[in-house]
């Protein structure tokens, strides 16, 4: 049986997508805090007494708590051999989560697994939650706790071009086009974007460069992109992020 510890925003997406999926409601067990009781009633999943009582009853289990408060949560339960904790807690590392003689591991989904759409990096790759994994989406094995440090950025990165498809939605219905209509077009644009980068295995800076025609239309853009020294005040985003999932 699956539990969950920490039923919040993400918890709800990630139910949302294994209920998508086909996971029955007696094959995940609810911690009875935040929005369990709501999910609960929505998916006919039973809620555990406590945290306690969930890890005595859970093979595998989710940490989908914030992450200051992921160490106490997980500290002093009934962990035992072959269990194995799955930690969604962004910057909290493995050594920092005490489940005595259960393995532990990080991911880190994204709320799009709500539709099995959540790209999702995990260290290490235990074959235990591969089940969950895949009904979140494309599942991303990474080789160092590092490694995973430097993925969970895209986490943030994720956020971000949410506001960039809103922020051209919204500049497309303030020209005239429909809202609908805009939004459905600025989100597939992005989609179609990562689709293609992902399918091919050419260079990117070569894709782009045989995207962007001499005097079109994306150059054009580029130009002012450039103007405003947009790709630096991304890159010190990635950079400020990385520092806070670093504790810095």
């Amino acid at each position: 049986m699956l539990g969950i510890i920490g039923i919040g925003h993400l918890a709800a997406a990630l139910l949302a997508g294994l209920h998508r999926a086909g996971f029955a409601p007696g094959e995940v067990l609810l911690s009875p805090r935040g929005r369990a009781a709501e999910m609960a009633v929505r998916y006919g999943h039973p809620l555990a007494r406590d945290n306690a009582d969930l890890v005595a009853r859970c093979d595998l289990v989710l940490l989908a708590v914030r992450p200051a408060a992921a160490p106490g949560a997980v500290a002093g339960l009934p962990w035992r051999a072959r269990q194995v904790l799955v930690s969604a807690c962004a910057g909290v590392p493995i050594a920092a989560l005490d489940t005595g003689p259960a393995r532990r591991m990080r991911i880190m989904p994204l709320t799009a697994a709500e539709v099995g759409a959540s790209p999702t990096a995990c260290f290490p790759d235990l074959p235990e939650a591969r089940r969950l994994l895949e009904a979140l989406g494309p599942v991303i094995p990474l080789t160092s706790e590092a490694e995973f440090e430097i993925a969970t950025v895209s986490a943030a990165i994720y956020g971000w071009a949410q506001d960039l498809i809103a922020r051209s939605a919204e500049w497309a219905a303030a020209q005239g086009l429909d809202p609908l209509v805009a939004r459905r077009l600025n989100a597939l644009t992005f989609a179609a974007a990562g689709a293609l980068i992902d399918s091919k295995h050419e260079p990117m800076a070569q894709m782009l460069h045989e995207l962007v025609t001499p005097g079109g239309i994306t150059e054009r853009g580029f130009q002012i992109l450039k103007a405003h020294d947009v790709s630096a005040g991304w890159e010190a985003a990635c950079d400020a992020v990385m520092d806070k999932l670093k504790g810095r």
